[in-house]
């Protein structure tokens, strides 16, 4: 896998990921109201803190058993599965016309944005599930692409869609301006998850 297609596969795998609805994006949009991008950015950082660290550990993990073929393919086949099941569900999400209300946080913790951002980061079902399973062949690709190093690079090549979307959502609240069930964003998270779907088989078919 050459560098681009290395960069270009990140970015469309873990893009559902960014832009995906969640307790982070809803309480950023809530702080946003307040206090702009300076908020998303903070929400960013204190997100960084915790995934960065998450991934780190998952791949020196993956490092341990990189000598195993077997364990390897069945990482290669649990996240092609996981993929699928998240872009499956991202699509009928898409599909729905329901809007998600956003909810307003109070006392102490609404005041502190970066402490808000490691609870809702840390303690999310759904980021800590994904990383430890669709994630998981990103970060195998990342190590045979260039060790460690492939890994700060496929970290990047993601972070930046955090940053730009919750610092730009975080403005926009601000503004007043609403994008929670637009149509257009409704047919970006479908885009993606019809992407997790594809990526999701050819991991599975790269692991045999």
């Amino acid at each position: 896998m050459d560098l681009f297609t290395f960069i270009a596969t990140v970015v469309v795998v873990t893009a559902s990921g960014a832009l995906a609805p969640g307790p982070l994006f809803f309480t950023n949009i809530t702080q946003g109201a307040k206090s702009g991008a300076k908020g998303g950015l903070v929400f960013s950082l204190a997100h960084t803190v915790v995934e960065f660290s998450l991934i780190v550990v998952l791949a020196l993990g993956l490092l341990t058993v990189a000598h195993q073929p077997v364990i390897m393919s069945v990482i290669g086949v649990v996240g092609g599965v996981a993929l699928i099941v998240f872009g499956v569900l991202q699509v009928r999400d898409s599909l729905s016309s329901k809007h998600v209300a956003v909810q307003h946080g109070s006392g102490a913790l609404s005041r502190n944005p970066f402490l808000l951002g490691l609870i809702f980061t840390g303690l999310n079902p759904y980021f800590i599930i994904w990383w430890l399973t669709a994630g998981l062949p990103l970060i195998r690709q990342a190590l045979a692409f260039a060790a460690l190093a492939g890994v700060v690079l496929m970290y990047v090549a993601h972070v930046w869609m955090d940053y730009a979307w919750l610092i730009g959502t975080a403005y926009l609240a601000k503004k007043g301006t609403n994008l929670i069930g637009s149509r257009g964003y409704r047919m970006v998270i479908l885009m993606f998850g019809f992407a997790l779907i594809f990526f999701g088989l050819y991991f599975i078919e790269s692991s045999f």
